[in-house]
């Protein structure tokens, strides 16, 4: 018998090691809860910051979801126009009467007492020239303030000089609209007051007006993207072009990915220029009744240093202008799908959903109970053996197994 006692032993011992090992060992689809608010803490792993889904923290986000209206703050009417290196100007001057500066007294009968200027256009210095006043600076300004100056500079020689000055050919001020519309070109900035949607149409439309569209804005150095869908119904993003602005219209499907115990994993489009991570959960299947834990629902994004301080993190272990953080939805609460109705998801975002701290122990079970049975499986074989053979022989159980102890 102290045989036998030696093989069990030698099996618990076996179960045991394995189940201190079980966490690492068994398959799974990704982290458990507690191990993914764990290793946030870890130095040897990348840090990262955990952040549970609130209304306060869905706020912050609303507040800095990448609009155009937001990133190009600019509560101006239209442009105006002013001039720049190498628009042709054309300037007239008139008189009061003749015999002044320009209109000599023999002049004879004249519909008007004035002289035009053969067009001219703004030199590298920004300047344009007016016979008897000299260089009049023009770039940078618009025409009446020109017209000021060269009144000014005619006051005192000619007869109350008058003066207008109208833009001929307009090249400073123009935008550009390129990419995937009709007509890609450059044009002059209208002085009515042109917005995004205005300057889009002018060059022919979008090729492809989908949710799948967005809208690039360059100005002075700065750029900021959005939905062409949110340009239409946002207004606050169909902000006024300026003059020098570069509009790329271009394609770029947006996509997430599900893992872990969702109801499908994969890559999935949004189908949409905007989409709630309750809408995401549900193109992947929903969670898996019976794996999924509801209360550990992460969703993986990089955020801008600024957004993240805005959300409570503590930025000074992160290098970097991105952070990495995981968004912890609890669905166990019911007030969490209200909150995931709300959570805007973005392009290239990653969804987990854990499994239950339930399915992790069924699973180290059934493990378990293949690692028992691998070993007492042989055993039991060579038992009922020598069973079989001490009835065939006559000889007593008991002298099997002090056999059996014997042997092992």
């Amino acid at each position: 018998m102290r045989g036998w006692l030696r093989v069990l032993a030698r099996t618990a011992v076996l179960s045991a090691l394995v189940a201190h090992s079980g966490c690492s060992t068994l398959p799974t689809s990704g982290p458990t809860n507690a191990l993914a608010r764990a290793e946030q803490l870890d130095p040897a792993t990348l840090p990262y910051a955990m952040v549970k889904v609130t209304t306060d923290v869905e706020a912050v986000l609303e507040r800095n979801s990448v609009r155009l209206g937001r990133a190009f703050v600019d509560r101006r009417g239209p442009s105006e126009i002013r001039f720049g290196i190498g628009d042709t100007v054309s300037v007239t001057v008139f008189e009061a009467a003749a015999g002044g500066l320009f209109i000599p007294a023999d002049a004879g009968v004249r519909p008007g007492n004035y002289v035009t200027l053969p067009n001219q256009q703004v030199d590298t210095q920004g300047n344009i020239t007016v016979p008897y006043a000299g260089a009049i600076k023009a770039q940078g300004r618009t025409a009446v303030q020109v017209q000021a100056a060269i009144v000014s500079a005619l006051k005192n020689r000619a007869l109350e000089p008058q003066a207008v000055v109208a833009l001929v050919d307009q090249r400073a001020s123009s935008i550009s609209v390129l990419g995937e519309v009709g007509t890609p070109s450059r044009f002059p900035v209208s002085a009515s007051g042109e917005r995004l949607l205005d300057a889009i149409s002018r060059a022919g439309g979008p090729r492809n007006p989908g949710y799948d569209t967005w809208v690039m804005l360059e100005r002075e150095g700065r750029q900021a993207a959005a939905p062409f869908a949110a340009i239409l119904e946002q207004p606050a993003n169909n902000i006024f072009v300026r003059p020098q602005d570069t509009i790329y219209v271009f394609t770029q499907p947006q996509t997430f990915v599900a893992f872990g115990a969702s109801g499908q994993q994969g890559q999935f489009p949004f189908g949409a220029w905007r989409l709630s991570i309750a809408e995401a959960l549900g193109k992947a299947g929903g969670l898996n009744d019976n794996l999924a834990d509801p209360a550990s629902v992460y969703l993986y994004r990089g955020e801008r240093r600024e957004v993240a301080e805005q959300l409570g993190v503590d930025c000074g272990r992160f290098n970097g202008p991105l952070v990495p953080i995981i968004y912890n939805l609890n669905l166990r609460d019911p007030a969490g799908y209200f909150l995931a109705t709300k959570f805007e998801m973005r392009n290239k975002d990653v969804i987990f959903t854990s499994n239950s701290t339930s399915v992790e122990a069924s699973k180290l079970m059934v493990y378990l109970r293949l690692i028992t049975a691998t070993v007492n499986d042989p055993l039991m074989a060579a038992v009922n053996a020598y069973t079989v053979k001490g009835l065939a022989t006559g000889t007593s159980s008991a002298t099997v197994v002090n056999t059996t102890t014997t042997v092992k």
